[in-house]
């Protein structure tokens, strides 16, 4: 990281995201960080916040199926880089920055302003939906959460031009590697088994993402005030 983190409340978060909402058309935030920063939890807590002015869009629903993944011998890597749709992720929020459909020729359907449908990935299932999350043109804060929003490579290179701002979430890793364990456990591993993901395939992804940080407006740590 270029700079040390800045420890932040949730409330000042709130507050930033409030003004980026309230900053003109409708906006994009990422929320980037390493596998088991917490970025849905603090992604579903400012929509939350925010009410029905923002909505959640997780990169996560761009996981490809498991059945394509075992095809590609790319299973046990599952939450690497091109285990995800990169470009499908790109187009989604192209969509989404211009809040409306695209026609024939690739020109934006407007004045006419539709829903914008997203897919989202349900852990329960370990497979992404299509069409799940509606994103209605009255949304003027979009929050985008993902390991990848920073990276510099085709096709992610894209995503950081689309987004307005970018948060990177930092923690502690240990906690973070704590954090991962018990979430792998509550899918089903056993200890062992969950202890060694988070050490292994899950590290070696936070590993690639910790260089990204320096590409955020914002490091944060969030404090607990």
């Amino acid at each position: 990281m270029s700079e040390p983190p800045r420890e932040l409340s949730f409330d000042q978060l709130v507050a930033r995201a409030s003004r980026l909402a309230g900053a003109g058309p409708r906006q994009l935030l990422g929320i980037a960080g390493a596998p088991g920063a917490g970025k849905s939890t603090l992604a579903e807590r400012l929509v939350s916040a925010l009410g029905a002015t923002a909505a959640l869009v997780p990169m996560d629903g761009f996981h490809l199926a498991q059945a394509e993944l075992r095809r590609l011998g790319r299973h046990d890597r599952k939450g690497a880089v091109d285990t995800f749709d990169g470009p499908g992720y790109v187009c989604l929020l192209r969509r989404l920055r211009a809040g409306s459909v695209l026609v024939d020729g690739g020109e934006a359907a407007d004045p006419v302003r539709e829903t914008v449908y997203a897919p989202r990935f349900r852990r329960d299932l370990e497979e992404p939906i299509a069409g799940a999350i509606p994103v209605p043109p009255s949304v003027r804060l979009v929050v985008t959460e993902g390991n990848y929003l920073l990276l510099p490579d085709h096709p992610w290179a894209e995503v950081r031009g689309l987004l307005d701002e970018v948060w990177f979430l930092d923690l502690d890793r240990e906690i973070r590697l704590r954090r991962l364990a018990d979430r792998h456990v509550a899918y089903g591993r056993t200890p062992e088994a969950a202890a060694a993901r988070a050490r292994g395939t899950d590290q070696v992804n936070a590993e690639l993402i910790a260089t990204t940080a320096h590409r955020a407006d914002l490091v944060v740590r969030l404090s607990s005030g």
